[in-house]
């Protein structure tokens, strides 16, 4: 007899689809299933097996698979072919069994999958009966053979019990019925409180949970389940019954009132509202809850009394230590990895490396010590560019451009000066395929590619001064521990040359340039500097002296030197022949020269300094986005128009700032969450955070946020401009004075060795007395180094002269020796030491 119907299970990568018709079956094979199995049923239908033949080529694989995957088919048959409870225990053991051999003998791996799958399936069937785990020497529960599954889970009927025992299966079922055919998240969570509230209602009527097969003892109560069930499937909205809204409508107009007050307090929380405010609106929800139970003798949808909770037992509290590791622990497994992973205190350098590719500062590239500033990065580099530029341009300097190659003849005059740059100097030696016939080097520094010009352009005393400065890059093929901003093979920089007839005007100008630096650091960067003046031994090869900007970074305890002045004296006009003819005494004299730079290492002491463990902290005058003002508090109950009002309040807020020259944005990205926002732009670093939602556009006031400090600050709408203006300022000085905190905290005067080495390894900066001898400097450096790593991967190293400052902590006498223990000479001034990048 041909069956009418065939039982057909498509084994999907994680789930049984199953067909009950065999037009079902066909339509099957175009869903992405990895198997196919015809289930036949030979006891019913002994002739189906020709049709499931004619079947497995239409939705089967090989006859090899097909023969691989009978095992489950038959014992799936025998699983659901109406056996008791002791037979499924008898067949899981014997499959069980038939596993264990299987691998003993270390059968084909595909034969066991098949195998274990098939295990799995009886087992799943053996649960669903007994409603229990199958475990080796636990007999099932009796059960008479004629009773039905259904029959025996179904307990003893009539009774309160009984009904919410039928209640909660039909509710589950509604429940996986919806998750099948995929309904709304909303209709979802509906149908889900109203499980969970009527299994506790079983609870509560039983002392027990409901499990599937597990008959409730009979109890009666007053109380109908139906009606229990009928306040717990109420909708999430708390709507009553029909019946009851049309004999009471007043309790309608009531939980109108409730839903409205309820909104009205969602929106002050929200909105970060006064906490006084907050708890009246609260109030007096609270007394409209009570008055509709009062009435109606239900609670409102949501304020249901939650179980009682199970008394913990007593448990010993852990230690501070174990505390702090365990919440430690707890904030990674609920962290994105969009946010800093490393913590500035604990691995300053990965922290660094996270910060800076996470803020969208730079990016990595494929030649190693080379990196690529990004928008956000460069901008910060354009606005003290545009600064400086200005400035220098109050002083008479022109910009220029210089070639990038340097001829072997023109390095090979200056050898004394470039003796120090001659390990990083980059060399082109082919062109294609063919060799060069005399290798070109990439500037390191311009002197010897600008002076062979300055001999031709200066003749006489009126083509003095030339002031001459250069935006470009140049390359220094750094070998020892490159890192991005501070240590590179390639940077930004402004370099300026200058040439003078007297000594007095070079001098002069090498103490401006290094006011304007001091200056960009400070008041652009709000951050504190050392200013002072190099050692012979750190002076700039060639030049008489060099003049310094030092920074200190608190969290590796190491300075690094910001910027420099150099005043070259004649020692260049002299070698490249740059002479003029003196009016007085008609002789050739030799210009005085000067050369300053800045660098792209000003980016990377910010990032250093004013960062900490959720981003970047951006000073206000070289942010490129100060002000980011992002919506919130617009849901999917909102009407349009309301969500039209706070955007286009954010946008006449925009253009409010950015007209008063403010750089301001604003976020109304729709595909992320307002937190998301939040977190972006704080890893970023924007200075303020403008948060806007419904209830500020109906007060005309908004929220501001410091990225600084994390303050929240509310602002009257008509104050916008001038109440923003002011808290940028706060934010700068602030930066500046917490800076300048750390950097007074961690310098420190010391004349005594072992006081000296102490501090050292306390992170500070040293003021020491000091003779000036190049031999005794070099011997504080070695004496003062350790055996050990300063940071991780970067070179051990000792005490380094940074600089002689221009404010002496104290005066040097006769009785004052230098720092140093092999050194007897008397001290000639006080030099900062310290560690350094």
């Amino acid at each position: 007899m041909s069956p009418t119907h065939l039982s057909v299970v498509i084994q999907a990568r994680q789930a049984h689809v199953c067909c009950s018709t065999f037009p079902m079956a066909r339509k099957c094979r175009s869903l992405p299933v990895l198997r196919a199995a015809v289930l036949l049923k030979q006891q019913r239908w002994p002739n189906t097996r020709s049709a499931g033949k004619k079947l497995w080529p239409r939705i089967g694989k090989s006859k090899k698979e097909t023969k691989g995957r009978t095992a489950k088919a038959e014992v799936s048959s025998k699983a659901s072919s109406g056996a008791s409870t002791a037979e499924l225990y008898a067949l899981v053991g014997s499959q069980g069994e038939k596993v264990r051999k299987l691998k003993s003998k270390k059968a084909d791996k595909e034969a066991v999958d098949v195998e274990v799958k098939a295990l799995l399936a009886v087992k799943a069937d053996y649960k669903k009966a007994t409603g229990q785990d199958w475990k080796p020497g636990q007999a099932p529960p009796a059960h008479s053979e004629k009773t039905t599954k259904s029959e025996e889970a179904k307990p003893a009927g009539g009774s309160e019990s009984g009904q919410l025992y039928d209640l909660v299966a039909a509710q589950g079922d509604k429940v996986r019925q919806l998750k099948s055919e995929k309904a709304g998240k909303e209709v979802i969570d509906t149908a889900v409180k109203a499980l969970l509230a009527v299994k506790a209602d079983y609870k509560k009527a039983t002392g027990q949970d409901w499990k599937p097969g597990q008959v409730p003892p009979a109890q009666s109560k007053d109380t109908s389940a139906q009606e229990k069930v009928q306040k717990a499937t109420t909708k999430e909205s708390g709507a009553m019954t029909q019946d009851n809204m049309a004999a009471n409508p007043e309790a309608v107009n009531l939980k109108v009132q409730i839903d409205q007050q309820g909104e009205k307090v969602r929106q002050l929380k929200t909105g970060g509202a006064d906490k006084n405010e907050i708890a009246k609106e609260v109030q007096n929800l609270l007394a409209l809850k009570a008055q509709y139970k009062e009435q109606t003798g239900l609670e409102v949808s949501g304020a249901a009394r939650k179980p009682e909770k199970k008394k913990k037992p007593d448990v010993p509290k852990p230690t501070p230590k174990l505390e702090k590791k365990q919440q430690e622990s707890s904030d990674i497994k609920h962290k994105t990895r969009l946010g800093l992973e490393a913590r500035k205190e604990e691995n300053l350098s990965e922290w660094f490396s996270q910060v800076i590719t996470k803020a969208e500062m730079i990016e990595y590239y494929d030649v190693s010590g080379c990196y690529i500033l990004r928008p956000w990065s460069f901008s910060i580099w354009e606005k003290i560019k545009d600064h400086f530029d200005k400035e220098i341009k109050k002083m008479g300097v022109e910009n220029v451009y210089f070639p990038i190659f340097v001829s072997q003849s023109a390095l090979e005059r200056e050898k004394a000066h470039i003796a120090d740059f001659a390990p990083e100097v980059a060399w082109v030696t082919r062109s294609g395929q063919t060799e060069l016939a005399e290798p070109i080097a990439i500037r390191p520094t311009s002197e010897t590619v600008m002076y062979p010009a300055y001999a031709k352009w200066i003749k006489s005393h009126r083509d003095l001064p030339l002031k001459l400065n250069q935006w470009n890059n140049v390359v220094r093929w750094e070998f020892k521990h490159p890192q991005p901003f501070l240590r590179t093979r390639e940077f930004l920089w402004q370099e300026g040359h200058t040439a003078f007839a007297t000594y007095e005007e070079a001098s002069e100008e090498v103490y401006q340039i290094l006011d304007h630096y001091a200056f960009i650091y400070e008041e652009l960067l709000a951050i504190p500097v050392i200013k002072g003046r190099k050692t012979e031994k750190e002076k700039f090869a060639g030049a008489d002296f060099t003049l310094t900007v030092e920074c200190y970074i608190s969290a590796s305890g190491r300075a690094i030197q910001a910027a420099t002045s150099h005043h070259l004296g004649q020692n260049f006009s002299k070698m490249f022949e740059i002479v003029f003819e003196d009016p007085e005494t008609q002789e050739k004299t030799f210009v005085y020269q000067n050369s300053w730079g800045l660098t792209t290492r000003t980016i990377g002491v910010l990032c250093m300094v004013h960062g900490d463990n959720q981003g970047l902290v951006l000073p206000p005058r070289v942010a490129s986005v100060q002000v980011v003002i992002v919506p919130c508090g617009l849901t999917a109950n909102m009407s349009e128009d309301e969500k039209d009002a706070v955007i286009n309040k954010c946008k006449a807020y925009e253009k409010l700032l950015s007209d008063a020259d403010m750089r301001a944005r604003g976020d109304y990205r729709d595909n992320y969450s307002p937190g998301w926002k939040f977190n972006h732009w704080e890893l970023k670093g924007v200075p303020i955070r403008v948060e806007v939602g419904p209830r500020d556009v109906k007060l005309n006031q908004f929220v501001a946020v410091r990225r600084d400090k994390s303050i929240k600050l509310t602002i009257q709408e008509a104050d916008t401009v001038q109440s923003v203006k002011d808290v940028l300022e706060t934010i700068h000085s602030d930066m500046f004075n917490r800076a300048k905190q750390e950097l007074d905290q961690f310098v420190t005067i010391c004349t005594k060795w072992d006081d000296f080495c102490n501090k050292l390894d306390e992170k500070c900066l040293i003021m020491a007395p000091f003779c000036g001898c190049e031999k005794c400097e070099a011997n504080i450096k070695d004496d003062s180094a350790k055996d050990r790593d300063v940071e991780a991967g970067a070179p051990s190293m000792g005490a380094k002269s940074l600089c002689i400052p221009f404010d002496q902590p104290a005066e040097v006498t006769d009785d004052t020796k230098c720092i140093s223990p092999k050194c007897s000479n008397k001290a000639k001034c006080y030099c900062l030491f310290g560690r350094s990048y």
